[in-house]
């Protein structure tokens, strides 16, 4: 785990090295002062030598701000460095996120990577700037104390070893005890990130349903939850300044009753006794800064192992060795093929799929809810790996082709429309960023775009939200079209793509695709028969398998699933056409 965080490192490694030189040099001024201010008491004011209190005292200025100095450096180099960290950190997991195939990418929620990205990596940073400045800190100051407080009395400093082994026992007690809610206390987070991404995404559907107070009851019990685990995880870390406070004041108590009469009997000076005291508050303090990481490493090492999941996790999807850039057709041939989401043989989403789709050919894709016709074509691109059996596209197999080049020729518009916050132009320039505007307003003609945007205030500058909230879910399926037919893709899928439009948009895009695009071979899964009732073929999905292919002639014929749509849809929900 370590390894795999420490490559984020880069270009940082010279601020993280030099942080603890700095962090040295800072100690040795600071054990270095008590030696001079007891030389001051013991030789210059009982003697009574004021050049002597002068030179010592200018010695203690000059430490004392080059203490100051190289604290000061310490913190800058440690903070670029840690900051430095959780840039490259952020970016190794977002870049590593881009290259998931759909298969990686189902195995974290959404909002786990959101908090994986931002509290998980915030807590690493914090972590390591602590470790390269405070853990470094901590144990030299331990020892460069604990050695000049034994130079000055060996027996006095016997209290040490008392006191240090019951603070060592408590920190260790702490650490055991707060480790497992903090590891809780993250998976809770995933779930109360979750709860408001859903909630702000879907933010008109609960005004439209009045759920204002469901949401809020919601959020109230994960966000409770949260309270609830951080507290008891805080309830035992608060034992860390108690412990640390009753270790202080009695190493100090001790110290000074057992210095008093080491003076008395005149084996100690005051000045040496004034030291002693200031080096057990600096060996305390330096027990006390350790605890302190010892309590953010608790909370690091959770968030640690979340973000190498994510770093670790490569996709199950890749190029061959010598891949083909250059796909010639768009003929896609099925064959024997057999997919599961989990590739377990045993629980198929797809069985014994065989069928060949001509280039050029219009195909139409019906069957009922959860039949797989959207994981049907979600294998086309690539976007998923065949559990067995072979896909063809030009007549090669898919995994024969570099993957880019294959996602390049295979536009798809998904169920689920989605569009960025920007200009409509930029959005549409996802399907190619060099389009002039020519090519644009052509392809939003033919997804019968064109007339809307020439209506908005701003044309194609106007300024969507995220999401694309500020249009409606008609005219978001057309600029989701007009972008994938800007890819001039050679097979075009259409999954539900037209569910929002009027029936006459809806048959102008397909005369459009049969009178500019013909040579595009289109796939177009529909849930109104009227979608595809122009398609060359038409395939028929049921629970996984295909049910039968032919033409809709055909199919009305001889298909009984078909039949069955077409009789609700044709002559007995006119109403529903309408």
């Amino acid at each position: 785990m370590l390894k795999k965080l420490s490559g984020s490192v880069r270009e940082y490694k010279k601020d993280s090295l030099i942080t603890p030189l700095f962090v040295v040099l800072e100690v040795v001024m600071e054990v270095l002062i008590p030696l001079f201010m007891a030389n001051i008491i013991d030789v210059g004011m009982a003697n009574g030598d004021m050049p002597y209190i002068i030179k010592i005292g200018f010695i203690l200025v000059i430490a004392a701000i080059m203490s100051l100095c190289f604290g000061a450096l310490s913190g800058k180099f440690a903070a670029r460095a840690s900051a430095g960290f959780a840039k490259n950190l952020r970016k190794d997991m977002f870049y590593n996120i881009q290259n998931f195939s759909f298969s990686n990418i189902d195995k974290f929620s959404t909002a786990s990577l959101v908090t994986r990205l931002t509290t998980d990596v915030t807590n690493v940073q914090n972590a390591y700037q602590m470790v390269i400045r405070i853990l470094i800190r901590g144990p030299i100051m331990l020892i460069f104390a604990l050695i000049m407080a034994m130079g000055i009395n060996l027996k006095l400093s016997i209290v040490f070893l008392f006191v240090i082994p019951i603070l060592g026992f408590g920190l260790f007690w702490i650490v055991i005890k707060a480790h497992p809610y903090f590891e809780k206390v993250f998976k809770r987070y995933d779930k109360l990130n979750s709860v408001v991404q859903e909630n702000l995404t879907a933010v008109r559907v609960v005004k439209a349903y009045v759920r204002e107070d469901h949401e809020n009851e919601k959020f109230h019990e994960i966000s409770n939850d949260v309270y609830h685990q951080f507290k008891s995880a805080e309830k035992i870390v608060a034992f860390n300044s108690p412990l640390m406070q009753f270790a202080m004041y009695t190493s100090i108590l001790l110290i000074s009753w057992l210095g008093a009469k080491l003076i008395i009997s005149e084996t100690m000076t005051t000045g040496q006794l004034m030291s002693m005291i200031v080096y057990v508050t600096q060996i305390l303090s330096s027990l006390m800064m350790l605890s302190m990481v010892f309590v953010m490493i608790i909370m690091a090492e959770t968030s640690s192992k979340r973000i190498v999941e994510v770093l670790n996790e490569t996709s199950d999807l890749k190029n061959i060795k010598n891949p083909i850039y250059t796909v010639e057709s768009g003929d896609i041939d099925f064959e024997n093929v057999h997919f599961s989401y989990i590739g377990d043989s045993k629980k198929l989403a797809l069985k014994e799929l065989n069928v060949h789709i001509a280039s050029g050919e219009t195909i139409g894709i019906i069957g009922g809810t959860g039949s797989a016709k959207t994981t049907f074509v979600q294998l086309i691109p690539r976007l998923y790996d065949v559990t067995s059996g072979c896909i063809k596209v030009g007549g090669l197999d898919l995994r024969e082709y570099d993957l880019e080049t294959l996602r390049n020729e295979v536009a798809m518009v998904l169920q689920k429309n989605v569009l960025f916050s920007g200009t409509i132009r930029d959005n549409l320039k996802w399907g190619n960023q060099n389009a002039p505007d020519e090519e644009i307003i052509r392809v939003c003609k033919l997804a019968q775009a064109h007339e809307f945007v020439q209506s908005l205030t701003n044309g194609y500058d106007t300024v969507l939200d995220q999401g694309g909230t500020n249009v409606s879910g008609g005219q978001k399926q057309r600029l989701c079209i007009a972008r994938a037919l800007l890819k001039k893709p050679k097979i075009l899928i259409l999954d539900d793509s037209t569910s929002a439009v009027d029936t006459k948009t809806d048959a102008l895009i397909r005369k459009a695709f049969r009178e500019e695009i013909p040579n595009t071979t289109k796939i177009i899964i529909a849930q109104r028969i009227s979608s595809i009732e122009d398609a060359d073929k038409i395939i028929v999905f049921d629970n996984g398998r295909i049910d039968a292919i032919g033409t809709p002639d055909e199919l009305l014929k001889s298909n009984k699933i078909y039949q069955e749509v077409y009789k609700s849809q044709v002559k007995g929900g006119s109403n529903d056409e309408e």
